[in-house]
């Protein structure tokens, strides 16, 4: 897991069946589509993510978590609703450091 949009699109794709391109990049709030791409390969390279093409027209793409994948899902969800409880404490404590004090 590479970068800061990993977890977030392992999340994303851990509420549905599968995701289009189109459907996931909407899910996840300021990803572009290159970074997206890129980080769909890279999970798809790891076995986190599979690829389903289907032979229609026009053609259809969906992204679903392997059985690894959700494997990974479990702790990612728990780690998302941490940072959501969690989210004034951390701040306050960022802005005390910045003023020069714990």
């Amino acid at each position: 897991m590479d970068n800061k949009w990993t977890a977030m699109v392992v999340i994303a794709l851990g509420r549905g069946d599968g995701l289009r391109f189109r459907d996931l990049r909407a899910v996840v709030e300021g990803i572009s589509a290159k970074v997206l791409t890129e980080t769909l390969r890279d999970l798809e390279r790891d076995g986190i993510v599979a690829r389903h093409e289907y032979a229609e027209m026009p053609p259809r793409v969906e992204y679903e978590l392997t059985a690894l994948g959700r494997t990974l899902h479990v702790p990612l969800q728990a780690l998302g609703r941490w940072a959501e409880e969690h989210t004034a404490e951390v701040l306050a404590a960022r802005e005390a450091y910045d003023a020069g004090g714990p």
